[in-house]
């Protein structure tokens, strides 16, 4: 079953560049740029992902983008990630890209931007795989810290599809950042946003109705709430979810209690993402094979969440 999940062909739209980083990788750009890691060695690095929560997991995901200094650094990150992609059959692929991470260290924004577009360009030319950039901003930092973000990528318009909106989600509503969503969506971007992970179902409406978002990325809460389920549902509005991520970060305790296959069979256009794969213990086929061993998936199910990943493009 492995394999033939492997071999469906798939999009991948909920994905973190940054969370693609594996601990062979990081330990050679910390090397290359003489960065002084907290950990002894890639083993000691991955028991370190032994981590209780969203925010635990985002403190070492921060930490460990610190390696991430050059161009080349961003090229060979973004490389890496569509190497997996090509080994899995993922065909087009939509990762997010968060400027603030790096700027807010002293990275100019062009420098992590142009080692990424490149890495795409060439994953264009060289891997047959399509691609789309979204821009996110950091829900954890300032409405007013998302919009120097926005100004910043003006100049690149081209590069981006959509912008987004993720790390820690409670205390942090998608309202909080309506004026600069407003103003990205004047610009020509599309929209798109994390919500209902850890935040309750009212940040999916927040996300639905006053961003305007044309995908939900996570969204699992949804199901706590049945009139936006039918929402979901009447709109076909897509949903990205993240089984190993959701399980790993203990929005459920196990994967056989994910509600994903249940969204499916109620007509929810779910999607199969893997988020940050190098910290949540899988890529794309390892979270469709979760769902397989856990939940039962059938091949049936897997073929219409593959084509689900599919008509959910940004990027037709």
């Amino acid at each position: 079953m492995y394999d033939w999940l492997n071999a469906l062909p798939k999009a991948e739209l909920h994905l973190h560049l940054e969370g693609s980083l594996e601990p062979e990788l990081l330990f050679a750009l910390a090397e290359r740029n003489k960065v002084t890691l907290p950990w002894h060695d890639v083993e000691t690095l991955r028991r370190a992902y032994d981590f209780g929560n969203l925010q635990e997991f985002l403190d070492l995901y921060y930490a460990g983008a610190d390696v991430l200094r050059t161009e080349q650094d961003f090229y060979d990150l973004t490389w890496a990630y569509l190497q997996r992609c090509k080994a899995q059959n993922v065909i087009h692929t939509e990762p997010f890209f968060d400027p603030q991470t790096h700027t807010d260290r002293g990275i100019p924004f062009e420098v992590a931007l142009n080692g990424i577009r490149h890495a795409l360009d060439d994953g264009r030319k060289q891997l047959g795989i399509s691609s789309g950039l979204i821009l996110s901003f950091l829900r954890h930092l300032s409405e007013d810290e998302a919009q120097k973000t926005l100004d910043q990528a003006l100049p690149f318009r081209d590069a981006f599809v959509a912008v987004g909106l993720d790390s820690s989600e409670m205390g942090h509503p998608p309202s909080k950042f309506q004026r600069v969503f407003d103003r990205a969506r004047g610009e020509g971007f599309l929209t798109v946003a994390h919500a209902g992970e850890e935040g309750p179902p009212e940040y999916i409406w927040e996300a639905l109705d006053l961003l305007k978002i044309e995908r939900i990325d996570h969204g699992v809460r949804a199901i706590e709430d049945e009139r936006l389920m039918q929402r979901i549902i009447d709109e076909q509005i897509p949903l990205t979810v993240c089984p190993l991520s959701n399980t790993k970060l203990c929005v459920f305790d196990h994967m056989s209690q994910h509600n994903i296959l249940d969204m499916l069979e109620r007509g929810v256009k779910v999607t199969v993402n893997s988020d940050d794969p190098a910290y949540f213990g899988g890529y794309v086929t390892e979270n469709f094979y979760a769902l397989h061993e856990h939940l039962g998936m059938s091949q049936d199910q897997a073929q219409r969440l593959a084509q689900n990943s599919l008509d959910a493009r940004l990027v037709k």
